[in-house]
């Protein structure tokens, strides 16, 4: 559906980049508690005197840019094509395009050189390590060759390090609120150090996190963050897009910071039950205008934990999502 832009030198680049991936099976969505019932509609927030060296892209001044991570099998036409046939199902262009990295693995892939020629908007998922490892400075010659990749890279893109980290099963490696931060902190002044200023970080737990508390401690600081950032799933109860942000939005607002819907997806159900979340989402968007991306996550998993939220085949769902994904309020252009 989409017109290749040209970039110099980008033959070249794809030719020697590695290759991308696709998330762990442990990245499905989680049963969140419930919230109170009701969000309030927020003015948006008050400018502040933050400044990161993070500058990615620029922010939409009106509007939310639409994305989504199309799952596939590896090989990299294969997800190329899913993206194609998404973008089909929904009659229209991501602005925003999602790619998953391992912690050791190279990035920027050649999938991720492949979007951004396509004319999205990157945004990478990095998965961390264990905290304390990184703070004893292993790691960092290896940061360092990444941060320069990204330098490389030229083009600003968001860069999601060591996403929903409030999690419970990855304390094993995260340890402590202040285990995260410090290696956060760390990680970042080497990208800083090497001049990577095209990456915008973005902070992003779980929504249920900032229900029950668990998500906050885990905040760097507003001169470490570029961008806020939740994981909406509503879980087997389907708590409400409503309902799941309003904690979300108490936070961000509080915050000169953009904020971002970095993953988004509601399971099949009975008929109609999808459609009227999407329907929830839709008004709500309007209502925030600090929020200015939302990507879904389009994946199903056969093996545990087992999960679809795939759109093929349930009419109500694709017509109320396509409705949702054609919102003028979701078409802000992608400037650099």
């Amino acid at each position: 559906m989409r017109t290749a832009l040209p970039a110099a030198g980008l033959v070249m680049a794809l030719a020697v980049a590695a290759a991308g991936c696709t998330p762990a099976a442990e990245e499905a969505p989680t049963s969140p508690v419930r919230p109170s019932p009701s969000v309030k509609v927020m003015p948006p927030p008050a400018p502040g005197p933050f400044v990161t060296t993070g500058r990615g892209p620029l922010v939409p001044a009106t509007g939310a840019w639409f994305g989504a991570y199309v799952d596939a099998p590896q090989r990299t036409g294969d997800r190329l094509d899913a993206i194609d046939g998404f973008e089909k199902l929904i009659g229209r262009d991501l602005t925003i395009a999602h790619s998953f990295h391992p912690w050791r693995e190279d990035f920027p892939s050649t999938y991720d050189y492949e979007l951004v020629h396509r004319g999205m908007l990157l945004m990478v998922s990095w998965a961390g390590t264990d905290t304390r490892s990184i703070m004893t400075g292993v790691y960092d010659e290896e940061i360092r060759r990444r941060a320069e990749a990204v330098r490389s890279f030229r083009v600003p893109f968001l860069l999601r390090y060591r996403w929903e980290m409030d999690r419970p099963n990855l304390q094993n490696v995260v340890h402590s609120p202040e285990d995260f931060v410090a290696a956060w902190k760390r990680v970042r002044r080497i990208f800083t150090e090497v001049g990577a200023t095209n990456a915008a970080w973005v902070w992003c737990p779980h929504a249920d996190g900032f229900i029950d508390g668990r998500a906050q401690p885990y905040y760097p600081g507003d001169d470490e963050v570029d961008w806020i950032c939740a994981d909406v799933y509503p879980g087997q109860e389907m708590y409400s897009f409503t309902e799941l942000m309003a904690p979300v939005l108490e936070f961000s607002r509080q915050r000169p910071r953009p904020l971002l819907i970095g993953e988004f997806g509601v399971e099949r159900k009975e008929r109609g039950v999808r459609a009227a979340w999407f329907d929830d989402m839709r008004a709500i968007l309007h209502q925030h205008p600090q929020i200015k991306g939302v990507v879904y996550f389009s994946g199903k998993q056969d093996t545990r934990p087992k999960y679809d939220t795939t759109l093929d085949g349930e009419l109500d769902a694709i017509q109320a999502f396509t409705t949702l994904a054609q919102d003028p309020h979701l078409s802000p252009p992608f400037g650099h």
